[in-house]
Formats: structure tokens, C-alpha cells, sequence
């Protein structure tokens, strides 16, 4: 089956879609800040919509009792995000200031609302459940030094499990996060991420998971998954053919040789040609799975199975859960 094109320009999200009602978008900004403010016309939507704003990708951004909050939702950790948060925030300011005609010459001091930014991560990684980015990580300070900059991103996970007071305080939250479980465990069972969708749409739209969401928006909220998982599994494809194909021509090339010596230096050349064709996220958990596997496998005497098991993935598997190697959940396929 061919692949689909990824579109690159910026598609809305469905966190974005769940909490573009402010009614909504109040509850999960009380279930964050333990507030319990009841009038959602409190609240003003900041989210840059502007063209000239378009190369800042975000979710949602709003205003409430002197705070600018900035929210999104992320599937993958990224320790960059406090950078981009300082830059959408700069804009956000911009815009404050010209909106409010405050002069930012004047020989008084102008008081700003205060910056908030807050990552929901539903990603696939054992994430803790709550964790700060800080942008002073990303500088190289010498000694001594202080940065006069800092910006600082705290992620919340809202897998299934975690933050459980989090996701009661915020019913919308809690059902965006099971219907994302939900996704993910019609695509083990079915293996077509189409087919998936589709299967979670229906259980949700019966059981009351995010129902009038998805009877209202069922297309939208299809081809905004798809998109969302298309970016995510396409890079992971990308990586893990391009390890396979490394490791797979490293041991051919020690078979060539004839020799168990032969046999680590062509798995060990593999390894890195893998790396150069896209494993550069991701790559280290796969790495050592193979290697390890490898080494049990060479000192048993097993040279078939090592290269049945770079040839078949299923039989790959099996002999991680045989040789208990790592957890067998970050190695298996």
C-alpha cells in the first residue's frame, strides 16, 4: 500500500478542537491551577491566527485574571519546547502590547499578564507525571554566569494512569485522553490506523466518550489523526528501516568473512550505517536491544537464529522475551 503524503502546513489538532469551546477550556485551565472560576466570558482567546504568525505552531493561548496561558499537546517530548514557547509568547506580547497601545518607551513601568505554559503529553514514552523544561538548559553559561533569559515548560502526562486528580477535575481531558488509548488499542487489534479511528469513533460515540465532539465532527477528527499519526509513524519508520537495513548488510558482510570476529564488526558497522539513514531519535533503545541479542546469541553458538532474527521480526521478538532482554516493551516491534 502506498504511503500518504504528509502535509506539512499547520492542521488544527484534536486537543485543539476538544478545548476550543471556552466553557471547556476554563475547566482544564481550573483543573491545572486548582482555581474555580465559573465564567468562561472571563476568558479571552489569544491563539495567534494571523498569517504572520503561521510559522509558530500552536494549540491554544488565552488570557484570565492577569495570566497568559499558553497550552499544548504534545506526542513526543521535546526538551526544545521552552524555546519555542519563549517565541510564541514574544509574539503574544507583541500583540498584547499593540492591542492595550501601551508604550513600552514610557518612563513608567508596564505591568504584563503573567506567562504560563503547560505541555499535555500523550505520548507513547514512560514519562513521570509531571516535568519542567527549562530554556537556561539549553545555554552554553559559563561559570559564575547567570542567562538573563529563562522560560520554563511544565509537561503533564495524560496517558491513561497518570495525573488521575488532574483528569477528575477535567472530565474533557480525561475522555481526550481515553479516546487516544482507545486509538491506540483498536490499532493493535486491527493493524490499519484507519480502521482504528473508526472502531474508537464508534465505542466513544456509544459509551459517551467525547460524543458530541465526535458526532459533529467525525471527518474532521479523522483526518486530523491521521495527519497526527502519519508525522509520528512515518519518523519511526524512517528509523527503525534504517537500522534494520544497517544491521541486516553488517551481518552479511560478517558472514562473508567467515568469522565470529567478522560477524560483531559487521553488526557493529550496520549499527552505524543505521544511524546515518535516520535513527537519530529513538535509535538508542533499539541499539542496545540488538546488540544485546546479539552478544547472547554469538556466545550460545546461535549464529542462524542471529540472522533469522534480523530477517524476521517476530522471531526477533521472541528471542528478547526468551533472553529477557531490557523491558521487553522498549524493544518489541
Amino acid at each position: 500500500m502506498a504511503k500518504r503524503s504528509i502535509k506539512r502546513s499547520y492542521k488544527d489538532s484534536l486537543f485543539r478542537l476538544v478545548f476550543r469551546e471556552k466553557k471547556e477550556l476554563l475547566s482544564l485551565y481550573n483543573a491545572v491551577n486548582a482555581s474555580s472560576y465559573d465564567d468562561p466570558e472571563e476568558l479571552e482567546v489569544t491563539t495567534l491566527e494571523d498569517a504572520i504568525y503561521v510559522r509558530w505552531k500552536n494549540d491554544i493561548s488565552f488570557l484570565i485574571k492577569d495570566v497568559m496561558s499558553l497550552y499544548e499537546h504534545q506526542s513526543s517530548v521535546n526538551p526544545n519546547m521552552p524555546l519555542r514557547g519563549l517565541l510564541y509568547l514574544s509574539s503574544l506580547y507583541e500583540a498584547y502590547i499593540d492591542k492595550n497601545e501601551l508604550d513600552i518607551y514610557a518612563g513608567r513601568l508596564i505591568k504584563l499578564p503573567m506567562p504560563q505554559y503547560i505541555i499535555f503529553y500523550n505520548g507513547r514514552a514512560d514519562e513521570p507525571e509531571r516535568r519542567e523544561f527549562k530554556l537556561t538548559d539549553s545555554f552554553n553559561i559559563p561559570d559564575g554566569r547567570t542567562a538573563c533569559l529563562e522560560c520554563i515548560a511544565v509537561q503533564y502526562n495524560i496517558n491513561s494512569g497518570s495525573n488521575t486528580e488532574l483528569m477528575k477535575s477535567c472530565e474533557k481531558l480525561a475522555e481526550y485522553s481515553e479516546f487516544v488509548m482507545l486509538v491506540r488499542k483498536f490499532q493493535k487489534e486491527l493493524g490499519s490506523l484507519e480502521d482504528a479511528i473508526d472502531a474508537a469513533v464508534d465505542y466513544c460515540i456509544e459509551h459517551g466518550i467525547l460524543a458530541d465532539i465526535l458526532r459533529k465532527h467525525r471527518a474532521e477528527v479523522r483526518d486530523m489523526l491521521l495527519y497526527e499519526y502519519d508525522e509520528e509513524l512515518h519518523m519511526k519508520t524512517i528509523r527503525q528501516e534504517g537500522v534494520e537495513e544497517g544491521i541486516e548488510q553488517g551481518i552479511r558482510k560478517g558472514i562473508e568473512q567467515g568469522i565470529k570476529e567478522g560477524i560483531e564488526q559487521g553488526i557493529k558497522e550496520g549499527i552505524e550505517q543505521g544511524k546515518e539513514q535516520g535513527m537519530r531519535e529513538g535509535f538508542r533503545e533499539s541499539e542496545e536491544c540488538m546488540e544485546a541479542l546479539a552478544q547472547k546469541l554469538l556466545e550460545d553458538n546461535r549464529q542462524d537464529d542471529l540472522i533469522k532474527a534480523v530477517l524476521d521480526k517476530e522471531y526477533r521478538n521472541k528471542l528478547y522475551l526468551e533472553y529477557e532482554i531490557i523491558k521487553p516493551k522498549r524493544c518489541l516491534d
